[in-house]
């Protein structure tokens, strides 16, 4: 018997793409496993739409709450030799219960039957190609508003993320994260200029509605009737910006004081330091103006940034340009560490700028802390912290090493240039055993 004929001999659970308009929106293969079906499971709407289709003695069982039980009840439903449909909304594999299902069983006891899905029908109600957009989902649990700094624990986290660099999106909303709700952050993130809204309400059913080039701050005032997709788009082409290495005067530093910035190309060698990767989390601690924190998170475009100050007027500096960098991956706290730290997930990198008189414990809590494989590096312009620094890490046994680095820029000297030397700086770098 070939692998053909055994795949099918084997019981299967076919599990249905419908649509809100029911009946209609099935073949008729469909609606012939969907009447035959021993069991069907979906949610309990989608049940309701096709109660006149399915066998009176079919058994009903809602998907609300017992998600996780499904696999197993199917395992057992197909062993007794139950006919078996799972009905699920558009496309089963496009953020559906398809894929969950297929993790847990084995896939040849699974048949997708799919349908159209409600993004492409939302993008045909407007006529907007599709496929170029990153397509999201927030059927999350509700995190609530959005509040500035939130990291991944957020539902609408991820959804940020892409919207930060995607020119196109199309969103699954849920009745919590609501596309509202979803306006609403984008105008605490400043994110209210360039971009249009669409949102496609009941699609399919007599009372479908498109609300069509909506305006963000338009938006976050609305209502919207359940269910429906979110389109949004941008006006104008994204601009690329510089990843890090930015020049010293594009920050806003603490005047008429020197400014607490790590300069440009001590920076630059920090952040090459930590071995960086798109999706590293990173503390910041001792933050100053944010520099070196904000170029942590564009490089780290997946992961997070976590950052503390204890000066009130540095957090106010870090704040504003943690504004113009337009990153989302990033949150500051003011605060002396190591207070908060304990809040923060495990880093894979780790800078400290300034320890606020509490080197050696933070030194212990960041080793401590630190994933396997990551780095701590520190930035000391004194003998006395860069002793005390290495004095710590050598009790501690790691694997580490000092950098100088001494800058010298050119400076105008009448109708010639003579360099200038900046102050030396000492980089200490310790390494977790991986």
């Amino acid at each position: 018997m070939n692998d053909l004929t055994n795949r099918k001999a084997i019981p299967r659970c076919r599990i249905i793409g419908v649509l809100d308009d029911g009946k209609a929106s099935l073949s008729e293969i469909a609606l012939q496993h969907l009447a035959q079906a021993d069991v069907v499971i979906g949610a309990e709407r989608t049940l309701a739409l096709f109660d006149d289709v399915m066998s009176a003695q079919a058994i009903r069982r809602p998907l609300k709450g017992a998600l996780n039980a499904v696999p197993e009840f199917i395992r057992v439903a197909l062993a007794d030799g139950m006919r078996v449909v799972v009905l699920a909304t558009g496309d089963p594999l496009m953020y559906g219960i398809a894929g969950y299902l297929a993790a847990h069983l084995c896939v040849d006891a699974l048949e997708v039957i799919p349908n159209v899905s409600t993004i492409q029908l939302a993008c045909a109600r407007l006529g907007m190609p599709w496929q170029e957009m990153k397509l999201c989902s927030v059927h999350s649990r509700d995190a609530g508003e959005w509040q500035r700094g939130s990291d991944a624990r957020h539902g609408m986290y991820g959804l940020l993320q892409q919207m930060r660099q995607a020119a196109r999106l199309a969103v699954l909303t849920s009745p919590q994260n609501s596309p509202d709700r979803i306006a609403r952050m984008m105008l605490a993130e400043g994110m209210q200029d360039g971009w249009h809204i669409a949102v496609c309400e009941h699609l399919c059913l007599p009372d479908e509605q498109v609300h069509s080039e909506l305006s963000v701050a338009e938006a976050a005032k609305m209502q919207f009737a359940e269910p429906n997709v979110m389109l949004l788009w941008r006006l104008e082409q994204k601009q690329e910006t510089v990843m890090f290495g930015l020049p010293d005067l594009a920050y806003q530093q603490r005047q008429p004081e020197k400014g607490l910035i790590t300069k440009q190309e001590v920076r630059a060698v920090s952040l090459a330091r930590m071995q960086l990767r798109t999706d590293s989390i990173v503390w910041d601690i001792g933050a100053g103006s944010g520099s070196v924190g904000l170029e942590a998170a564009r490089l780290c475009r997946n992961g997070h940034v976590y950052a503390v100050e204890k000066n009130v007027a540095d957090v106010e500096i870090a704040n504003a340009n943690w504004r113009t960098a337009a990153v989302s991956n990033y949150s500051l706290i003011h605060g002396k560490a190591p207070e908060g730290l304990s809040d923060w997930p495990a880093p894979d990198a780790v800078f400290i700028g300034g320890s606020g008189g509490e080197l050696a414990q933070l030194i212990h809590l960041c080793m401590e802390k630190l994933r396997p494989g990551g780095r701590l590096v520190m930035n000391f312009v004194t003998l006395e912290n860069l002793a005390a620094a290495t004095s710590v890490l050598s009790e501690s046994g790691c694997e580490w090493d000092v950098l100088m680095l001494q800058a010298s820029r050119s400076k105008p000297i009448l109708d010639m240039h003579r360099m200038a030397a900046e102050n030396p700086v000492w980089l200490v770098c310790a390494a977790k055993e991986a």
